[in-house]
């Protein structure tokens, strides 16, 4: 069982600053995207029963968690991020007695099951919002509500409380005519902004949460929990809406302000999360809460994962994953190390005294890594860049994520051209640059859809070679929900189950990696040639055992020198020349690299790394 594999780490090595250290301090998450994992009943879509009839894999690669992605009722506008029914499992997925067996599956195998909460917004179908479209009932403060805009009639073009924009394309105001006033959306306009500044709503959120605490599952994902507060002047106006004190930010060439600056991180996101934490998970033992934090700089972890501060065990951030984008992510930018590098060290550097951070390049929402940072022009190059970033991730200190095929190194899908695309925002955002705005021609939004499309995270999972890989039985009624990716025929968990090479059986060699060596789940992290453009290296290390490793990424497919500081560290002048006074350099001591240790300790020796050279090194 995964929870016997993992070696607790002695209180005396400090984690998060809490005592007794958390368990999830050595623990490696997986992400499930339940509709593109497992079908078990050939609809073409992936369901609970699929996810428990893989469960033995997931044992086998050795994960502590796996996390959900929404499967409560829907209407799938937003493929289950708009939610209908926070407590019923919606029929695309199942039923609540298929959770509950997954949940004891899981359970019997030492996995927890962590769901994705979305109490950010709501489905326009959910009964709360249907509620509060009449301005009498009890429900009517529970979603953002506002007038049209004096001197304009309600509904027509520019009537809008103010100008801004949705994530998903378009105004994030609709216009309700049963009740005569503008809904917030900041995603599709099928997700109604929940008002948090009304008791009643935060209520009857915690409720739900403990009646599925009480239901046996382990903690949340918060989907955008960092938004549920929003800004407003002394009277309570929003930024932009007639009269208010506060000043909007500048419209785009979209014609549209960005609301961002006003619904993240507001003034009461503090003392929610606090009083959400008394209100569901205090005295709870064995949970562990994420939120999810676009807009939030590193230095906020360190408050909000504080464990001191009793808000949330750790924060996904998005600086990391923004730095080959300029001004939209669809204009996408050459991948440069030393960004990178800035930003992680950042994020390291926000936990170092007190607080966790959380390690992810893929999940749902973002393009596959290995296609995105990594080489994938031959399947040589493939498997090793996908072990390269891969190690790079699971060596920082914090709990790492994977998520689904992430261990297979599977790639974007490659698509061409959108009536490929299911996605709402990319679909979106098409018609809204291309067409509308004409802020962007056809072919470089269709590039940087190819790029940075979520649709690349969700293409199915790839278990084999047959017809449609696995996902769901080639003489199955109905074709997946989206196009499984051709190379599945060669990028698939049975073939890499098979090779002791593959990226599977090194994401194996990296989980219990975690698991054993205290060091590396908790040591302290050093970043070595911050400026170098093709090498990531840094240390780990425990003072009270002296430990100490050195972890090195050639994040390239060409041959690269070791840096200046890196190389002294090793005792190798920067010409690549050992000095006498460190002696050979001993295979032994490699950890894990994604080359033969022999190859390494070359490498090592010499100076020189091979292309998409990783490992870490113990001095």
């Amino acid at each position: 069982m995964t929870t016997q594999q993992r070696v607790p780490i002695a209180d005396s090595i400090r984690t998060n600053g809490a005592m007794p250290n958390p368990w999830w301090t050595n623990a490696v998450v997986y992400q499930i995207y339940p509709r593109s994992f497992q079908d078990s009943n050939g609809d073409g879509f992936g369901d609970l029963q699929g996810i428990t009839s893989r469960l033995d894999y997931l044992a086998d690669l050795g994960v502590d968690v796996i996390w959900l992605s929404p499967v409560y009722k829907s209407p799938q506008d937003d493929n289950g991020y708009d939610i209908s029914d926070y407590q019923d499992i919606d029929p695309l997925f199942g039923t609540l007695e298929d959770m509950d067996e997954l949940l004891a599956q899981a359970h019997a195998r030492g996995i927890k099951v962590v769901m994705d909460l979305v109490v950010n917004h709501t489905s326009d179908e959910h009964a709360w919002f249907q509620a509060s479209r009449d301005p009498e009932d009890e429900h009517a403060d529970w979603y953002w509500w506002r007038p049209a805009r004096p001197g304009f009639e309600p509904g027509t073009p520019g009537a809008e409380p103010n100008r801004w924009g949705s994530c998903f394309g378009g105004s994030a105001w609709e216009y309700d005519p049963k009740r005569g006033e503008y809904f917030m959306h900041n995603f599709s306009r099928k997700q109604t902004e929940l008002n948090w500044e009304s008791k009643g709503l935060r209520q009857a959120v915690y409720s739900m949460m403990n009646w599925w605490m009480d239901r046996g599952i382990d903690g949340f994902r918060m989907d955008v929990i960092v938004m549920i507060s929003k800004v407003m002047d002394e009277n309570g106006l929003l930024p932009g809406e007639a009269g208010c004190l506060l000043e909007d930010t500048p419209v785009g060439p979209e014609g549209y302000s960005n609301p961002g600056p006003f619904c993240t991180d507001g003034p009461r996101l503090e003392e929610f999360l606090k009083e959400m934490r008394a209100a569901v998970f205090e005295g709870r033992e064995g949970v562990i809460t994420v939120g999810e934090a676009p807009g939030l700089s590193p230095e906020r972890t360190g408050v909000i994962s504080d464990p001191a501060n009793h808000e949330l065990d750790m924060l996904f951030l998005f600086d990391h994953v923004s730095i080959d984008q300029e001004g939209t992510k669809w204009n996408v930018l050459p991948f440069e190390a030393p960004k990178l590098k800035d930003i992680m060290s950042r994020e390291q550097e926000a936990v170092r005294d007190a607080g966790w951070a959380s390690l992810y390049f893929d999940n749902h929402d973002q393009p596959r890594i290995v296609s995105r940072w990594g080489d994938t022009s031959s399947e040589e190059l493939r498997s090793l860049s996908a072990k390269a970033l891969g190690l790079l991730l699971h060596m920082h200190r914090g709990t790492p994520y994977i998520y689904q095929g992430e261990e297979l190194g599977m790639t974007n899908a490659g698509f061409t051209s959108l009536d490929q695309y299911r996605d709402l925002e990319s679909i979106n955002m098409y018609h809204q640059r291309v067409e509308e705005a004409k802020v962007q021609d056809a072919a470089s939004m269709l590039h940087g859809m190819a790029v940075m499309s979520r649709d690349n995270a969700r293409t199915p999972m790839q278990w084999d070679s047959s017809t449609y890989a696995g996902f769901t039985a080639s003489y199955a009624p109905k074709e997946p929900w989206i196009s499984v990716n051709p190379n599945h025929a060669t990028i698939n968990a049975a073939a890499e189950k098979r090779d002791q090479d593959s990226v599977l059986a090194f994401y194996r060699k990296l989980i219990a990696l975690r698991h054993e060596n205290p060091v590396v789940a908790a040591g302290s992290w050093h970043l070595l040639d911050k400026d170098d453009r093709q090498v990531y290296a840094f240390t780990r290390e425990l003072e009270s055992t002296q430990e100490r490793l050195l972890v090195i990424v050639n994040l390239s497919s060409d041959h690269a020198r070791i840096p200046e500081q890196t190389a002294q560290l090793l005792g190798i002048d920067h010409a690549g020349m050992m000095t006498a006074t460190l002696g050979a350099v001993d295979p032994s001591k490699v950890v894990i690299s994604n080359y033969p240790d022999e190859d390494t300790a070359a490498s090592l020796l010499t100076g020189k790394l091979s292309p998409w050279e990783a490992f870490a090194y113990t001095l």
